[in-house]
């Protein structure tokens, strides 16, 4: 629950930022056609005036211009006006008081959105899930029509082979399928919670997958179309653009809407696009922090409302150091620590208790009383997968990482030994909390041998069953579209596993 929650305070952050872009696109603090304008006159466009050609001989321009470091008007803007980027973690220094507002903003959208439930949060879904694909082919369209984008999509897809030696590479695809899919973070669980019992979630799983994957190559065309024009634009080569991270969304994408007709009602419509999905993703990840304390705490489940309110509080609270002047220093931190090194290992740990413990074969039982009976082909390959290949990969990424462990770097600045300090212990307090839930459980079980407890909270409980009033086995009955014969259970049995719960 605490990588939730911390994970969602510097996704906020990111909803924040969107505001100011967009009066930055509206206000066109750059215009290229003047710039143009200025270079047919044989002139030089140097902060937002055109300087003719004596003038800029007698002052040395010229000289400066191109002797000078080359930013993209998006990229000096957004460092230097919007984040005021102080010149390292030490110097946090003072409060933006805009980034602070528009921080408060996404809190009280969120909380907006869920203080009724999810049901309000999934009317928007039917827009927010189709309307940036629109947004993505509309730059894709402009991005490839750029000077500069074959190349920049031609270096996108060559494969550079020496790369898949770095465990840098294995680690940054983990965790960007953790945060596409959002598996070990329990929004999945608390979401497909919802769903009625004989839901194909087997279908879902593959669908959802195979679109992310589908989704991501796609974006990338989009993005390195418009990184190959940057670089032509600043005649250096492709990787050498824009930095990973925050750089893509504030930097990358406002260069290529601004060159769209009718700039500003782009800009409007991608921020807003990027709002709506971080808005989406918060949901989630807020629904399962209050669910988490609505399960523990059961009293409280008819005032839902409050405790929404008390987390987004604090969310607000604790995403404060990230409007700080030093606040991207302390995004990059949480982003590599908070969102890495845990979530694989919360992943192992469910990957062995199902496979191993809790066993595949009443795994793929209980997933086949939902969606049917299938081939033992089909168990066998997904039997292999939860027990060997999965954990086994995920156990590779981690170790790799670890042994090739190195520190905290953002571009040529590289973090001091306290903040990676800082950063580990980040890393390692969700799997604390894991430890002192199973200690606390273990303890309060007061009979056995420490070995007994811990095999007890291995086990099933005994009012363990599907949470429904029948379940299927093998037959002629249809019912909600799965085959079986029904049979008749008690209505009050409900799905538990004691660790996996506490997990």
């Amino acid at each position: 629950m605490t990588l939730l929650f911390w994970s969602s305070i510097f996704q906020t952050l990111f909803s924040c930022f969107l505001k100011l872009i967009i009066f930055y696109l509206c206000l066109v603090c750059y215009s290229y056609q003047a710039a143009d304008e200025c270079s047919k006159q044989n002139g030089t466009y140097y902060n937002k005036t055109c300087v003719d050609y004596e003038t800029s001989m007698s002052l040395g321009l010229r000289a400066t211009v191109k002797l000078m470091e080359k930013k993209t008007p998006a990229e000096d803007y957004f460092l230097r006006y919007v984040l005021d980027v102080s010149s390292g973690i030490d110097e946090s220094g003072e409060v933006k008081w805009y980034l602070a507002l528009c921080l408060l903003l996404a809190w009280i959208i969120v909380f907006g959105c869920l203080c009724k439930g999810v049901q309000t949060s999934g009317k928007v879904v039917y827009f927010t899930a189709l309307f940036p694909y629109v947004v993505l082919v509309i730059m894709l369209i402009r991005g490839v029509t750029l000077p500069g984008a074959k190349e920049g999509i031609l270096w996108y897809i060559t494969p550079v082979w020496s790369r898949l030696a770095k465990p840098q590479v294995w680690g940054d695809a983990a965790v960007q399928i953790f945060f596409a899919l959002s598996p070990a973070w329990g929004g999945l669980i608390t979401l497909s919670s919802y769903n009625p019992f004989y839901n194909n979630c087997y279908k879902d799983a593959l669908i959802v997958s195979t679109t992310n994957v589908l989704t991501s190559i796609f974006a990338g065309f989009v993005i390195f179309s418009v990184i190959g024009y940057l670089a032509h634009e600043l005649n250096v080569d492709v990787e050498h653009v824009v930095n990973q991270g925050a750089g893509l969304a504030f930097i990358v994408y406002p260069e290529v809407v601004a060159r769209l007709p009718v700039a500003p009602l782009w800009a409007f419509l991608f921020f807003i696009m990027l709002l709506t999905l971080g808005l989406d993703s918060q949901f989630t990840l807020l629904e399962c922090v209050t669910t988490g304390i609505l399960d523990c705490f059961p009293d409280v489940r008819g005032k839902k409302t409050i405790v929404v309110l008390i987390v987004s509080i604090l969310g607000f609270a604790g995403g404060i150091i990230f409007t700080t002047r030093g606040g991207v220093y302390w995004l990059e931190l949480f982003d590599k620590y908070a969102a890495n090194f845990s979530v694989l290992l919360i992943a192992i740990l469910e990957c062995l208790l199902i496979s191993w413990n809790y066993g595949t074969d009443r795994f793929r039982h209980d997933i086949e009383l939902m969606i049917g009976p299938r081939s033992e082909a089909w168990g066998l390959f997904w039997s292999t997968m939860w027990k060997y290949l999965s954990p086994a990969t995920l156990l590779f990424i981690l170790f790799f990482n670890w042994i090739n462990y190195e520190p905290l770097k953002s571009g040529d600045y590289v973090f001091p030994e306290w903040a990676n300090a800082v950063g580990w212990i980040i890393a390692f307090q969700p799997v604390g909390v894991i430890v002192i839930v199973l200690i606390w459980k273990m303890i309060r079980l007061s009979e056995g041998t420490v070995k007994e407890r811990f095999l007890t909270l291995l086990s099933p409980r005994n009012d363990w069953g599907p949470a429904v009033d029948t379940m299927l086995k093998s037959g002629d009955t249809e019912e909600n579209g799965v085959i079986g014969e029904v049979l008749s259970m008690d209505s009050h049995t409900k799905v538990t596993y004691s660790l996996e719960s506490s997990i």
